[in-house]
C-alpha cells in the first residue's frame, strides 16, 4: 500500500480485530522471525522505553505503530520478564488517545516512586497546519499496567530551541527529580538539557549539559545520564554527523562521552564521543539497574529511514540482547547479560590451529547460536571467520594483525536493505584480537570483541539459515579454541 500520511496516522481503532489478526498471520509467515530477541507482533518496533526492574520483575515498553512497517502513530508496548532474556508480551499501554500525544507517544522513560509507576515521554501533537508541539507528559500506571492518568509537565520547547524536542530520561537524585532531554537549537545543531523537579513534578530548566561539543550533529536523541562507578556517562545518539574514515557510517550514530559532571555547572568534562556500537543496525538505547544492582542496556536492532526485508511481512525491527555495562580506562566496555545463558542448550568445544586452508565448523544450530572464540597464539596477518549457507550466502569477518582492524563483511549475507550502499564497517581495536562472543538469531549477528570492548550489531536476511563457519588464517597459524552453543527461544 502507499504510505500516505493519512495512512501512517491511522490508529488500532481504525481496523477489526479479524483485520489485525491478518496482518499478524502474515508477519508469522515471514522466514526471517528471531528466537531469542524482542520483536513486534506486527508492524514497526523501534526505540525501547521506559526500562526498569519494577516489584520483581523487568518491564520494558518500545515504540511501536502496529499497522505497518513503517513510522507512524506511536504507542508503547509493553513487555515483561522475570529475568532479562524470556520476554512475554503484554499489548499496548500507552495509546496516543489526548491532544498531548494526538499523533503520537514518542520515546521517554519511567521512575518508581514509593511503590508506584510512572512513564515520562514526549506526547507529538500536530496542529490543523500540520505544527508540532512537542509535550512532555507523565502518566501513572495501575496495578495492571495500564494508564490511569496522563498530566502534561512541559508544553512546546524552550526559546532557543526548535520542535525537535523530546526523549526524557528521567531519574531521583538529592530529594529532586531530573530529567535529560534532547533538543535542537534555532541555529540547527543538537543538544542535552537538563530539567529539575519537585515532588509534584513540576519541572524547570536548568540548562544545556556543557559537553564542548558546540558544532556535533543537527538533533541529539535519546540522551540517558547516568553515574557509572566513578565516572559520568552521557549516552545519546547525535544526527547529521559526517562520515570519519571507518566512523560515523550509519545514517544515524549512537555513542557516549564518559567523564565528570557537574551537576551545578551542567559542565561535562570527558575525553570525546565514541561509537557504541560500530554495526549497521544499532540505535536509541536505554538502561537501567537490574536486581543485581548493574548498569543494563538494550537498543534498538535498526535505523530510522531504512527499508528493511522484513516490511513486505508487514513488521520490522528488533531489540538488541542485554548488555551490563562497565567502565575501563574511560571506555564503556558491554558484555552480555548473564541471563543469555540460559538459553544454552548443548556445547561442542574444539582446539584448533587455523593455517591457510579453510578449517569448517558445523554450527549446531544454524538459526540460534552462540560461538566464542579464544585467540591463544596469532602469527597470521589476517585472520577471517565466515558464515555461510548452501546458496552460497555468507557474512565475513576479517582480522588484520597489523592494523588491528576488525570488519564485518555483509554484502553477499542474503537480501540487503535497500537503501543502503555500503555493505562492510570496520572498527580499529585498542589491542590485538584475544576474543569473540558471536551471537546468531535467524536475522542478526551481534559481535562483542575482547571482551565487550567493541561491539558490532547488523541484521542479516539469508535465504537459508547459515549452516557452517569457515576459518582462515594468510602467512600464518592463528592457535584457537571455539566453543559453540545451540541457543532456545527465548
Amino acid at each position: 500500500m502507499e504510505w500516505t500520511r493519512e495512512a501512517r496516522y491511522r490508529g488500532l481503532s481504525s481496523i477489526s480485530n479479524e483485520e489485525f489478526e491478518s496482518m499478524s498471520d502474515k508477519v508469522h509467515q515471514s522466514p526471517w522471525r528471531q528466537y531469542f530477541h524482542v520483536q513486534p507482533v506486527s508492524g514497526l518496533l523501534n526505540d525501547p522505553n521506559g526500562f526498569i526492574y519494577f516489584k520483581g520483575q523487568y518491564h520494558l515498553f518500545y515504540q511501536w505503530y502496529p499497522l505497518g512497517p513503517v513510522h507512524g502513530l506511536k504507542y508503547w508496548y509493553h513487555v515483561v520478564s522475570d529475568d532479562l532474556i524470556h520476554f512475554e508480551n503484554k499489548g499496548p499501554v500507552v495509546y496516543p488517545d489526548t491532544t498531548y500525544d494526538s499523533h503520537g507517544a514518542y520515546s521517554g522513560s519511567s521512575i518508581q516512586i514509593e511503590d508506584q509507576l510512572y512513564l515520562f515521554y514526549t506526547g507529538n501533537h500536530r496542529t490543523k497546519d500540520w505544527e508540532r508541539v512537542p509535550y512532555q507528559i507523565v502518566a501513572t500506571l495501575n496495578d495492571a499496567f495500564q494508564v490511569k492518568d496522563k498530566q502534561p509537565l512541559i508544553e512546546g520547547s524552550p526559546q532557543g530551541y526548535t520542535d525537535h524536542f523530546r526523549d526524557p530520561k528521567v531519574w531521583q537524585e538529592n530529594g529532586n527529580y531530573y530529567f535529560v532531554i534532547g533538543a535542537q537549537t534555532t541555529a540547527q545543531t543538537g543538544r542535552a538539557l537538563i530539567y529539575q523537579g519537585d515532588t509534584t513534578f513540576k519541572f524547570h530548566l536548568l540548562g544545556e549539559i556543557q559537553t564542548g561539543l558546540s558544532d556535533f550533529g543537527y538533533m541529539w536523541e535519546c540522551p540517558d545520564l547516568f553515574k557509572l562507578g566513578n565516572k559520568d556517562v552521557l549516552i545519546f545518539c547525535p544526527q547529521g554527523l559526517e562520515a570519519d574514515g571507518v566512523k560515523y557510517r550509519n545514517i544515524y550514530q549512537s555513542g557516549y562521552i564518559i567523564g565528570d559532571f557537574d551537576l551545578k555547572t551542567l559542565e561535562m568534562k570527558h575525553d570525546g564521543f565514541v561509537e557504541l556500537d560500530h554495526g549497521f543496525d544499532f540505535y536509541a538505547p536505554q538502561t537501567t539497574i537490574s536486581k543485581e544492582g548493574e548498569r543494563v542496556l538494550i537498543g534498538w536492532m535498526g535505523l530510522p529511514d531504512i527499508n528493511y526485508p522484513t516490511d513486505v511481512y508487514n513488521w520490522a525491527h528488533c531489540l538488541t540482547l542485554p548488555r551490563v555495562l562497565k567502565v575501563k580506562e574511560n571506555t564503556l566496555i558491554q558484555t552480555v547479560h548473564p541471563d543469555v545463558e540460559k538459553l544454552r542448550v548443548r556445547s561442542n568445544e574444539t582446539t584448533m590451529d587455523i593455517t591457510n586452508d579453510n578449517t569448517v565448523l558445523d554450527l549446531i544450530q544454524p538459526d540460534r547460536s552462540e560461538i566464542n572464540i579464544s585467540i591463544v597464539e596469532n602469527e597470521a596477518d589476517v585472520l577471517s571467520i565466515v558464515f555461510s549457507n548452501q546458496v552460497e550466502e555468507a557474512v565475513k569477518i576479517t582480522y588484520d594483525k597489523n592494523t588491528e582492524v576488525f570488519e564485518l563483511d555483509r554484502s553477499q549475507s542474503g537480501e540487503l536493505p535497500n537503501n543502503q550502499d555500503n555493505q562492510k564497517r570496520s572498527v580499529q581495536l585498542f589491542d590485538a584480537l584475544k576474543s569473540l562472543r558471536i551471537f546468531i538469531d535467524t536475522s542478526s549477528i551481534e559481535i562483542f570483541i575482547n571482551e565487550g570492548t567493541h561491539v558490532m550489531t547488523s541484521r542479516l536476511f539469508p535465504v537459508e539459515p547459515y549452516q557452517y563457519c569457515q576459518l582462515s588464517s594468510e602467512s600464518g597459524t592463528v592457535k584457537m579454541e571455539t566453543k559453540q552453543y545451540e541457543l532456545k527461544r527465548g
